[in-house]
């Protein structure tokens, strides 16, 4: 078994020691560094699962980009998207 190397640390969680509490309190953890632990492995998975379609998507996704900066049409604001998309939204509902 791999050793473990210690090290204590003191956080100041602000608004999530309540959802560390809530974890702990259940029963779900038995402390609050297992609470934490587990949101810092949780952290590494997501971000290999980034980095692995990242990796695995990489060139599909430059070429897109590269389409959509050429494209020469004009660029529409997010503000008009969303109007957009609200108009269309209310025409499918009133049908």
């Amino acid at each position: 078994m791999a050793s473990r190397a210690h090290q204590s640390l003191t956080l100041d969680l602000g608004p999530l020691s309540a959802v560390v509490e809530k974890r702990v309190s259940s029963g779900e953890y038995a402390s609050a560094s297992e609470v934490v632990m587990e949101g810092l492995r949780a952290l590494e998975r997501e971000e290999q699962a980034v980095e692995d379609f990242l990796s695995e998507n990489r060139e599909v996704l430059r070429r897109k980009i590269a389409k959509a900066l050429a494209d020469p049409r004009p660029s529409i604001s997010q503000d008009e998207v969303f109007a957009r998309l609200r108009t269309r939204i209310a025409e499918l509902k009133a049908r």
